[in-house]
């Protein structure tokens, strides 16, 4: 056969199957789309320029990575539901004498047909928006705008060979399905009712024992270093245990539905509960991909918009003064007041050569090191007797009695071998002592807080304040057991606020780096308005990844919602039209179909609220690492991400609820 026969076949098949191809079309186009714009930022001239551009830009290539994933799974995914609609037109074809070679030709011509589309489409459309989001990120940024147009070359070559390997893929699988299947097969797999799963309850238990497990990993995590592994974890089991319950937990509620005689014979029950439970098992799979995609979109978004609307408070939180310096010493003796005052005189020297005052001061002394506290003893180093579970790692801080009283505002007294604690990032010590090596000490009170301190924000590790009456002996004799403890730094730490602009701040940091950096190399100065940029790079590149891969994963629930309703549309549409025969009205069927709608729909984003209530605490603790702290905050934004999702997902029933009623209503003409 001429291959231009092939090319018109698959343009016909493609024009007869309009309403699944289109859809399917718009969202190859949509993914190329959103593929090349995430390449095209992360290596945009525009952004690299720019402060923190190259803080965003890694964002923006780990967002391509998770894009080619997502593209392969999701493309891949509603392929299927093209290829069980098709099965039956080239079980048709191959009745007809048309070798399973003349289909694979024919497939490869759609293939490369869609490929076509979709790259060609998508990539127009990418390199037209690309300098919206460009723009978008540049706002984000509070950076001006930028008009000068470009387009990535490396970006379209990345992008073509992605697809290209995926549609590659999904015709070699879409030729693995029709060359394994004889014609009749082909010929009845739309119609192909499906066997109950084997071991319902034990699938429907072990989902259970899963999901039970996830939310008590969430509900128990402490150390917000730990919920970065626990939480990929914890999406695994959800995932598993979702898939798992919601196809046991569909059979279970066809069965019994069915049961209920007063409910399941009726008009407007009977044949949809029929329906569903003639495929059951896919039924559920496909309702846990909606539940899943809901759950990521509403932790994805809610965490990212938290991230960003607590900028300001979590840029607060990293830098507690607009200006912080840390002198680093080289014995305890020199953290005396005699010894730090020429340094302290150094910077309000500067501040005075700008006419401005430091306001709102804080300062000092400290004997840092970061060792594994558990079990009243604190090492410097893991030893051989360590008990992992018992020990926590942390950043200790042996602080004056006095500065601590100057700074809070109290009037403690401490005896020898006494000490008052502290613990941050809600780490709990409730030990009556704590060792230091051979140093022990007793602690007579904890308290509720110290200072906000910058470095305690940076870490991922909490910080464990150690306030002892005799400084200079404490830190001597710790320092003085060698094995670990002499690598304990030890510095003053001196911040101050200015009443003036930013730029006037960033002005007085870099005299004060030249001043003191002149004066001694052990010194370390920050600014938060010179740091500003670098926190929106940060903040502002999750959140615009965020909103992309928001969009792009709830346009696939969509996606997938409209095929599970037209392609269960076509299945039934056969059954409607023998009850139609029988005497069933129009209104008869519009009933039946909301009942159907109803009774499975509304389960993924019910569930997905349920995921996304266990998940809060554990997403709380992982926000911690990125300094926001603001727990309200983040629950107004959830609960507004929730009900703003449920508004949409309520109008996305109404559309493909019409769909489902607009297939089944018509007489069965099909092949």
């Amino acid at each position: 056969m001429n291959i231009a026969f092939y090319f018109k076949l698959a343009r016909t098949g493609t024009k007869k199957n309009g309403r699944l191809y289109l859809p399917y079309l718009l969202t190859c186009m949509g993914m190329v789309a959103m593929c090349y714009i995430i390449s095209f930022l992360s290596v945009s001239e525009t952004l690299k320029m720019m402060r923190g551009g190259d803080t965003m830009q890694v964002f923006m290539s780990m967002g391509f990575g998770v894009m080619c994933f997502f593209s392969a799974i999701f493309l891949y995914y509603t392929n299927s539901f093209l290829m069980r609609r098709r099965k039956k037109e080239f079980g048709l074809y191959n009745i007809l004498g048309m070798g399973k070679r003349n289909i694979a030709l024919l497939l490869l011509c759609e293939g490369l047909t869609s490929a076509a589309v979709s790259i060609i489409g998508g990539l127009f459309f990418g390199i037209l928006f690309s300098k919206f989001a460009e723009l978008g990120m540049l706002k984000i940024m509070g950076a001006g705008a930028d008009f000068s147009f470009s387009v990535g070359l490396i970006p379209i070559c990345k992008t073509i060979s992605l697809f290209a390997v995926i549609f590659a893929l999904i015709y070699l699988d879409a030729v693995r399905q029709t060359s394994l299947t004889d014609p009749i097969g082909l010929l009845r797999s739309e119609s192909a009712g499906e066997k109950p799963p084997k071991a319902n309850w034990l699938a429907a238990l072990l989902g259970a024992g899963l999901l039970g497990g996830a939310y008590y990993m969430s509900l128990t995590i402490e150390d917000p270093v730990a919920a970065i592994f626990i939480f990929f974890v914890a999406v695994l089991m959800v995932i598993a245990a979702t898939y798992l319950l919601f196809m046991a937990g569909s059979v279970t509620m066809c069965r019994l539905l069915q049961k209920n005689k007063r409910y399941y014979y009726r008009t407007n029950h009977f044949v949809s509960i029929s329906s569903m439970a003639f495929r059951m098992k896919r039924n559920g799979a496909g309702l846990a991909s909606i539940c899943i995609l809901c759950t990521m979109v509403l932790v994805m978004i809610s965490s990212t918009v938290c991230l960003y609307l607590g900028f300001e408070d979590s840029l607060r939180r990293r830098y507690p003064r607009n200006i912080g310096v840390d002198f680093f010493m080289e014995n305890v003796g020199e953290l005396s007041d005699q010894s730090t005052e020429k340094l302290r005189e150094i910077i309000l020297e500067v501040c005075r050569d700008h006419d401005e005052s430091p306001q709102d001061t804080l300062n000092y002394r400290a004997a840092a090191f970061a060792g594994f506290l558990g079990n009243g003893r604190v090492l410097p180093v893991p030893s051989d007797d360590m008990d992992y579970e018992l020990f926590r790692q942390a950043q200790i801080y042996i602080i004056p009695l006095s500065d601590y009283n100057r700074l809070m505002g109290k009037s403690e007294t401490l005896g020898d071998g006494e000490a008052i604690i502290c613990s941050t990032n809600e780490m709990a010590y409730d030990e009556a002592y704590v060792s230091l090596g051979q140093i022990k000490l007793d602690v007579v009170k904890k308290a509720d807080r110290f200072i906000a301190d910058g470095d305690d924000a940076m870490q991922i590790i909490p910080s464990f304040y150690i306030f002892v009456g005799d400084f200079e002996r404490v830190v001597s004799d710790i320092m003085a057991q060698g094995e670990g403890w002499d690598g304990s730094y030890l510095k003053w730490m001196y911040g101050f606020d200015l009443d003036c602009q930013p730029q006037k701040q960033i002005e007085i940091y870099k005299d004060m780096v030249q001043r003191l950096k002149a004066e001694s190399s052990l010194v370390s100065i920050e600014s938060a308005a010179n740091e500003r940029d670098s926190f929106y790079a940060l903040y502002g590149g999750l959140f615009f990844l965020g909103i992309l891969l928001g969009i792009t994963f709830v346009f696939a629930a969509v996606l997938i919602i409209y095929y599970k309703q037209v392609s269960e549309g076509y299945e039934d549409r056969s059954r409607f039209d023998i009850m139609r025969k029988v005497g069933m009205s129009r209104k008869d069927i519009k009933k039946s179909v909301n009942s159907q709608v109803l009774t499975v729909f509304f389960l993924p984003i019910l569930t997905a609220g349920i995921h996304l209530a266990f998940a809060f605490p554990i997403v709380r603790k992982l926000l911690l690492i990125f300094s926001l702290t603001d727990t309200v905050l983040l629950v107004k934004v959830t609960l507004a991400c929730y009900i703003a999702f449920a508004l949409f997902y309520i109008v996305i029933y109404r559309l493909t609820s019409y769909s489902y009623f607009s297939v089944v209503s018509k007489t069965d003409t099909s092949v």
